[in-house]
C-alpha cells in the first residue's frame, strides 16, 4: 500500500517508532527499504558491502508514522578498514529499535551467518520480525520454515524485486509497534529546510554533517569514497528541526569506472534537485577543480540557492586572507556572483552553525514573494534608464509589465512585445537590476518572457 503524502505543517517533537532492517550482506536489505519506501533511496547492487551508513526515510505504514532505517550488511568485512564503523552503525540502529526486520534469502537458506545475526539481534530486545526475502513465487514457501530454527517463530515470506506480500509485511511491522504515544501525528512532517551538501571526494562533508548531529550519524574516514549513499539526517539548530542531505563525493567523468561511481553521482544530483539550499564544500588547502565546476553548473540548472562552503580553514587561515580565497571563487565560478561565501573547520565544529545561518538566509530570500505593484516599479525604472535593443525589423521592443509567478526559485515573468528579440545581454541587466532593487541579493532568479500570444521563454 502506498505510503501517504507528507505535510508541510511545522515539527513537532514526537517519539517516531524505528523500523531497522539487518540481515547478512546480500540478501536484499537495500530493496527491502526501497521497496517499502516506494522510491529508489538506497543504492541497490549485488556488490557486497554497498550500504554502510544508516539510511533513514520517514513515512506512515497504514495509521502508524515510522522511521524506516536500512544497515549494512552484518559480518561483511570491508575491504577499506571500515569493519569497525559500519558495525558501530548497524548497533547504533538495534539499539534504538522499535522494531526490527532480520532479512534472509530463502533461496540460499540457513546459512552460519544467519545464525550470528540472529544471535546480534536478539540482544536488542525489541520485537524482532523473521522476513524471508526472494520468495518470487508461491513454491519458496515451504522453504522459508529452515529459519524456523532461529527462534523468532514463522518468517514471512516475501519478494521486494516482484513485489509480493507487501502488503502482509506492513501489517505485520504496523504490529509490532509499541503502543501510539498521545501526540504522535498523523502526517509525515517535513523538516524546515533540506540542504544538499556536496563536493567531491574528502573535503570534510560527512564531518560537517556529523557536526550537525552532534554525534557520529555517517562514518568518516580517509579513505576515498566512503559515503556511497546519500544519507538524510535531521537535525535542529535554535529550534528549527533541518535536514542535511550527505552526498557522496563525486569523482572526474573519466574517473567513474564502477556502477557504484555511477550510482553515487546519480543520487547526488537528485539530492541537489529535492534541496531547498545547497552548501557546495571545498577544501581550503586543493585548488578548484573541474568536479567542483561540474557541480556548480548542476546546481545552476536546478535554480538552487547556494553557499560555497571553503572547509578545512584552520589548516590554511594562516597563510590566506578569507577575501583572497573569496575573490578567487567568484573568479572560478562567474555563473554565480550572487552565491555568498563561509569558512568553517567541520572536524572542530568552528563556524558551523553561521553556515546554517547563511543558509537560511538563502532559504527565506528564495521563497520570498514581491507585489506586483513594486516588481514593475523595478522594471519601469530599469527600461528608463536603459531601453531595450529594437527587434529584427527596427521596431522598439516593448515590456509591459512583470509579474512573479513562484517562488523557491523566484520566477518573473515580463510580457513583451517581442520576447525573441530581447537580447542575452539585457536580460542579465534585467537580473541584476531585480537582484540588486529585490529581496533576491543571493539567490538565483529565472525570467520568462512572455509574448501576447506565445508560450514563455525560459532564460
Amino acid at each position: 500500500m502506498p505510503a501517504r503524502k507528507v505535510s508541510s505543517s511545522p515539527p513537532r517533537t514526537v517519539l517516531i517508532p524505528k523500523v531497522v532492517i539487518v540481515g547478512r550482506p546480500n540478501v536484499g536489505k537495500s530493496t527491502l527499504f526501497n521497496w517499502l519506501v516506494e522510491k529508489r533511496i538506497a543504492i541497490e547492487d549485488p556488490t557486497a558491502g554497498v550500504t554502510r551508513d544508516r539510511l533513514v526515510q520517514r513515512l506512515m505504514l497504514e495509521d502508524r508514522v515510522i522511521d524506516l532505517v536500512d544497515t549494512g550488511g552484518m559480518g561483511f568485512d570491508d575491504p577499506d578498514g571500515l569493519t569497525a564503523k559500519i558495525d558501530a552503525q548497524i548497533e547504533s540502529g538495534l539499539g534504538a529499535a522499535a522494531v526490527v526486520l532480520l532479512v534472509v534469502d530463502v533461496r540460499t537458506g540457513l546459512v552460519p551467518a544467519d545464525v550470528e545475526v540472529a544471535r546480534r539481534v536478539r540482544r536488542s530486545g525489541a520485537p524482532v520480525l523473521l522476513v524471508a526475502n526472494k520468495a518470487d513465487d508461491p513454491k519458496f514457501d515451504p522453504e522459508a520454515h529452515d529459519f524456523d530454527a532461529l527462534g523468532f517463530g514463522p518468517p514471512l515470506a516475501v519478494s521486494a524485486r516482484q513485489h509480493r506480500n507487501r502488503g502482509d509485511l506492513v501489517a505485520a511491522i504496523v504490529e509490532r509497534l509499541p503502543e501510539a504515544w498521545p501526540d504522535e501525528p498523523d502526517v509525515v512532517d517535513l523538516p524546515e529546510m533540506k540542504l544538499a551538501i556536496v563536493g567531491r571526494r574528502n573535503v570534510g562533508k560527512s564531518t560537517f554533517v556529523n557536526a550537525l548531529a552532534r554525534e557520529e550519524r555517517v562514518i568518516t574516514s580517509p579513505v576515498a569514497g566512503t559515503t556511497r549513499d546519500s544519507v538524510d539526517v535531521r537535525f535542529e539548530v535554535d529550534g528549527h528541526s533541518f535536514m542535511a542531505i550527505d552526498t557522496p563525493g563525486l569523482r572526474r567523468t573519466k574517473s567513474r569506472t564502477t556502477d557504484l561511481d555511477f550510482y553515487s553521482t546519480h543520487r547526488a544530483q537528485r539530492s541537489i534537485r529535492r534541496a531547498d539550499v545547497v552548501l557546495l564544500f571545498f577544501d581550503a588547502t586543493e585548488p578548484v577543480g573541474k568536479v567542483d565546476k561540474q557541480l556548480a553548473e548542476t546546481i545552476t540548472e536546478e535554480a538552487k540557492p547556494v553557499v560555497f562552503v571553503v572547509n578545512k580553514w584552520d589548516l590554511y587561515a594562516a597563510d590566506v586572507r578569507r577575501k583572497e580565497w573569496a575573490d578567487y571563487l567568484r573568479e572560478q565560478f562567474r555563473m554565480m556572483p550572487w552565491a555568498p561565501v563561509a569558512f568553517a573547520t567541520a572536524k572542530s565544529g568552528r563556524n558551523v552553525k553561521a553556515v546554517i545561518d547563511v543558509a537560511q538566509r538563502l532559504f527565506r530570500q528564495s521563497r520570498t514573494r514581491v507585489p506586483t505593484a513594486r516588481l514593475n516599479a523595478v522594471l519601469r525604472a530599469a527600461v528608463e534608464t536603459n531601453q531595450p535593443p529594437a527587434d529584427t525589423r527596427g521596431r522598439p521592443v516593448r515590456l509591459y509589465y512583470a509579474t512573479q509567478v513562484e517562488a523557491a526559485p523566484p520566477t518573473i515573468v515580463i510580457s513583451t512585445s517581442a520576447p525573441r528579440s530581447v537580447s542575452e545581454p539585457y536580460k542579465r541587466y534585467l537580473l541584476n537590476t531585480f537582484r540588486k532593487a529585490l529581496p533576491f541579493h543571493e539567490v538565483p532568479i529565472r525570467l520568462l518572457l512572455r509574448g501576447k500570444s506565445a508560450e514563455p521563454n525560459d532564460e
